[in-house]
Formats: structure tokens, sequence, C-alpha cells
């Protein structure tokens, strides 16, 4: 309840029935000899004794992990069962050769990936429901992160702009984003993290950019460019081959990059099974920029 503010939110965390959820909180109820539960509106909230008793079990889980993180520690090297969870272009980019790496070099060590955007892995990994996250941010747009998180730095990974084959600037050797004021745009969807960041990247340069087409998935959009359907700002990492039709331009401008970083939680910081998968993502991420 204290993570999805509503007891259908937490059936679907838990994977379990509302009615499910329902009576456990009840046979809490009676268990403590509190309210932990008020109407508020058409819905119901914690009282401050349930959220007293949800910030100690917070606590608790805590002791818990931090246990984890001690023995795994203690045995010195990568065991168990390690939860990660990865934006999609990281998944096909960066997770084919890291996990491929760490089954060879770490046997006992037991991988289990997702793929999720920023903003569902970020809450995951600070509710314990996945050990480490790989995230991204743009250049002039970090992403917001919560206290009680360790962040490590894999890659910084170039963008380029994808045009038809037969678009005037296609044959330069790098463009600026200004070139291409009078261009129509092939564009994440509205309302995401990559979208927000191009609305504020062109604007910032004085563009207002017309957006035709979106897409979630970057092989989709150079799809639409091969059909002579508008330009995009494509990072490297992930991308997979060109259609055919599409040329890929740098961007003059260095900075202009995403971040990929992992995070994971402070009190996980000594196991080496994070450690582990840290330093192979990294190793990868190095092979692909050079």
């Amino acid at each position: 309840m204290a993570r999805h503010g509503s007891v259908s939110g937490a059936a679907e965390g838990l994977h379990v029935t509302t009615s499910a959820v329902s009576q456990q909180l009840a046979k809490l109820e009676r268990e403590t000899g509190q309210q932990l539960l008020a109407k508020n509106g058409r819905g119901i909230r914690l009282t401050d004794a349930g959220r007293l008793l949800s910030d100690h079990a917070a606590r608790i889980l805590s002791q818990v992990e931090l246990a984890q993180a001690d023995l795994e520690a203690q045995r010195g090297h990568a065991v168990g069962e390690l939860l990660l969870g990865a934006f999609p272009t990281a998944v096909r980019g960066l997770f084919p050769e890291a996990l491929g790496r760490l089954r060879t070099e770490h046997p006992q060590l037991n991988v289990r990936l997702q793929e999720m955007e920023p903003d569902e892995s970020v809450p995951s990994v600070v509710r314990g429901d996945i050990d480490l996250a790989v995230v991204l941010d743009w250049y002039n747009k970090p992403l917001p992160m919560p206290g009680g998180l360790v962040k490590a730095a894999l890659l910084d990974d170039p963008v380029d702009v994808a045009m038809p084959a037969d678009h005037p600037l296609a044959h330069r050797r790098a463009v600026e984003p200004e070139d291409f004021v009078d261009d129509e745009w092939v564009s994440w969807p509205k309302g995401g993290f990559c979208y927000d960041w191009l609305m504020v990247t062109l604007r910032g340069k004085g563009i207002e950019p017309r957006i035709r087409h979106t897409a979630h998935e970057h092989h989709t959009q150079l799809s639409l460019i091969a059909a002579g359907l508008g330009i995009a700002v494509v990072p490297r990492l992930g991308r997979g081959p060109v259609p055919e039709g599409v040329r890929m331009v740098p961007v003059s401008q260095p900075t202009m990059r995403r971040h990929i970083y992992a995070i994971w939680r402070a009190d996980a910081d000594r196991r080496p099974s994070i450690r582990a998968a840290v330093e192979v993502l990294r190793s990868v991420g190095e092979k692909i920029i050079d």
C-alpha cells in the first residue's frame, strides 16, 4: 500500500488478487491491534500507524539486504540470484554478450533480466524488486535519482542524425541540429523521457520541431526514414543494421550523447555479484565505443 497507493496497485505489484491483499491487511490490523487503513474518498490510505509500520518494515528489509550482502561478500565470489532491469536498446546492445560472460565467468550466479524503461526500473531498484538497473540520461537532461542508490558509469552513447539517403545533407561528414530547421521529425512517443529531451534540445537551439511520426523502437523509426518520411536522432547503442536508403551522419557536437550507467541500492554495495555485473557491463560498453 505504501509503495503503490492502493489495494489494486499493491495486488498488481505482488501478483495476487485484491481480495488476498485486503485479507492480509485485515489480518495485520488484528495482530497489531491498530487501525492501519482509513477511507480516503472512494479509496483508502494508510493511517499514521500504518505509515509507521511501513517505515519500520522498510528498515527491516534494508537490514535483510545488508545481511545478504555481507554473507555474499564473506564468500568472496558472485553467487546466488541477481535480478537485472534495463531499457530496450541496452538489452539489445549490451546484454547478449554481458550475460554470456557472466554465465561463463561466474557459473554459480543465476542472472535474470527484465526489459524495462528507467521510470519503471528505478523504483524497482528502490523497492528491492530488482538488484541492479541499467538506465540512461542525456547530457543536458539528467534522470532524477532517489536517495539511497549507488551508480556507476558504463559508457557514453553518441548519436547520429538518420536521414533518407537522398537528403541534401546525406553526404556531409557531420551535421548540427540547427541544419534541420525545415525538416519533419520521427521521434519517440510524446511524454517519454527521450521525447522530452529532444524537445528541450531543439527548442534550446531555436528550432520548433515538426514531429510527424513517433515510434518506441529505433529500428521502426529507421524504417519510416527509409521510406522518406522524416529524420531522427538515433543513438548508436543497440542500433542494429541500418536499412538501405538511410544515411547516418554524426552530430558534430561531442556533448550530444546519452549517459548509460548502472544503479543499485547502497545497502547492497558489498555484493560481489553486483560488482561482477558492473565490471562486465562496463567492459562490454568500452568495446562498443571503441
